[in-house]
């Protein structure tokens, strides 16, 4: 998760939300990420999409079997779909979503036994620390 973070810290220098993602399989980060959709101005530059796709690319493969996806911030509802086509093994997130959280909050995609993969879930690791960074983001843009 420390180096989802870091991915995070990136967002500064071009205003969007810091939210940073990581791609680990076999013990070695195959993909990284962060939040890119103001600096690129496209919708679906998430940190999750991004590491993913560099992910996918390293290993030549559509598929991230027994991949570990750590993010900062739970999932939206488009990245746990990605999640799920790509057949990650398991999502680890920081801070929970509230408003859009796909993984538990709002909805449970990557859980849904209705599709045919499902991912292990765990939540809360240095949540402190990833919610810290999203209240730093907010509290700057309004001047706080």
């Amino acid at each position: 998760m420390k180096e989802a973070i870091k991915e995070a810290r990136k967002c500064s220098k071009h205003e969007d939300v810091p939210i940073g993602t990581v791609v680990v399989l076999n013990n070695k980060i195959i993909g990284r990420g962060y939040n890119q959709v103001e600096k690129l101005k496209d919708p679906t530059a998430h940190a999750e999409l991004i590491a993913i796709r560099k992910a996918i690319k390293y290993i030549n493969y559509k598929h991230l079997i027994n991949a570990i996806l750590y993010v900062t911030l739970e999932p939206c509802p488009m990245c746990a779909g990605s999640i799920v086509l790509t057949r990650i093994k398991k999502v680890v997130y920081g801070a929970s979503e509230p408003k859009t959280g796909a993984c538990g909050s709002i909805y449970n995609i990557i859980q849904d036994k209705r599709l045919n993969h499902r991912c292990e879930v765990v939540k809360g690791v240095l949540e402190d620390e990833c919610s810290q960074l999203i209240k730093d983001f907010f509290n700057k843009l309004r001047g706080k």
